[in-house]
């Protein structure tokens, strides 16, 4: 039998390695950095000391560059594994992940529109232009999604949703392919495989706050969910002799973490493996009540992130590799571990 770890324990060890590796991975890069000026640079910034032995290259590299993105790594790893953990608890399905109901692909539609066919709206350009696109076609998706998938009494069955989810993302991945190839851009066609495979390259800390504002708020709303996912393990007939409205649960839940995926991936592309691994990890250390599961979750989503990303700007002198391929080589073994693992098990 695997011995539970205390979840107070575990979430103070994992926030501590949180804050250590946000501040180790802003000292690596192109130009390293001792980790006593990182610390430096921020605390001046922050206001905690007046003066620090800096020169205004290394703050400019650690505040405006390396801080905001690592910020929006760690809040986008944290959004990604609370995400996860709602749909595999909503629809029962181990295998459920944040791009369960066709977002990634909606997304890739819109940002593939925008690359491509070069649609833009007045007074966006570049990479702000290609977030808005993304997310108009996530949201596309899920409409399409939720119009499929919902019965004549409002309800939204879990099998049917996945369903609808598979049919849609096979369909946008169609569209985007023959949009890619017909082109004959080459360079194009590099830019959208590239935003498929995830980069956060882009962040600066406008969006680095959009993506911590996105993370904790969602935190916070599905926390009031826990004791309805609780419940929502022991089927639907339990949860609803327990009191729980399932329909309205589901409903919210669902288009919450929707939309809280939709913001992520419109900024950072799709990255994998983070929201269907780290679930099935704290589940193992610490069991399935949702109390601890969705903020341990959160917290080790925020490390693997921070630590993937550091590693796809570094593993290559002068070229960033896809953050999605970073974890998608962890999470890919990690995975594989755990199911074999529960089928020695059975």
């Amino acid at each position: 039998m695997t011995r539970r770890r205390g979840p107070l324990g575990l979430g103070l060890l994992l926030l501590g390695v949180l804050l250590v590796t946000m501040a180790v991975a802003a000292t690596i890069g192109s130009v390293n950095l001792p980790l006593g000026t990182v610390v430096d640079v921020v605390l001046r910034r922050l206001g905690v000391i007046e003066g620090a032995d800096v020169t205004l290259l290394q703050d400019r590299i650690v505040w405006q560059l390396r801080m905001p993105r690592v910020l929006g790594a760690a809040a986008t790893g944290a959004a990604l594994a609370l995400a996860g953990a709602v749909l595999q608890s909503l629809t029962r399905n181990d295998l459920a992940d944040p791009y369960l109901l066709g977002l990634s692909g909606g997304a890739a539609v819109g940002a593939v529109t925008v690359i491509v066919l070069g649609v833009g709206v007045a007074g966006l350009v570049g990479s702000s232009m290609i977030a808005v696109g993304a997310f108009v076609g996530a949201m596309g998706a899920l409409l399409l999604v939720l119009t499929l998938a919902t019965g004549r009494s409002g309800d939204l069955p879990p099998a049917r949703t996945v369903l609808a989810g598979v049919a849609i993302a096979q369909i946008c991945a169609a569209y985007t392919s023959f949009i890619v190839i017909m082109s004959g851009d080459h360079d194009a066609a590099r830019r959208v495989l590239s935003w498929t495979l995830g980069s956060l390259a882009d962040i600066r800390w406008t969006t680095a706050l959009v993506l911590a504002t996105v993370a904790f708020g969602a935190l916070v709303a599905i926390m009031f969910f826990a004791s309805d996912l609780d419940a929502f393990a022991f089927g639907e007939s339990a949860a609803t002799s327990l009191g729980v409205p399932i329909t309205a649960v589901r409903w919210s839940l669902l288009v919450g973490t929707a939309l809280v995926t939709a913001t992520l991936v419109s900024f950072t592309g799709a990255i994998g493996f983070v929201g269907l691994v780290i679930p099935h990890v704290i589940r193992l250390l610490c069991g399935p009540l949702h109390h601890r599961l969705l903020p341990l979750s959160a917290l080790a989503g925020a490390v693997l992130l921070v630590w993937a990303d550091t590693a796809a700007r570094s593993l290559v002198a002068g070229q960033e590799v896809p953050v999605g391929v970073v974890t998608a080589v962890i999470g890919a073994p990690v995975f594989a571990f755990l199911l074999r693992r529960e089928a020695r098990t059975r």
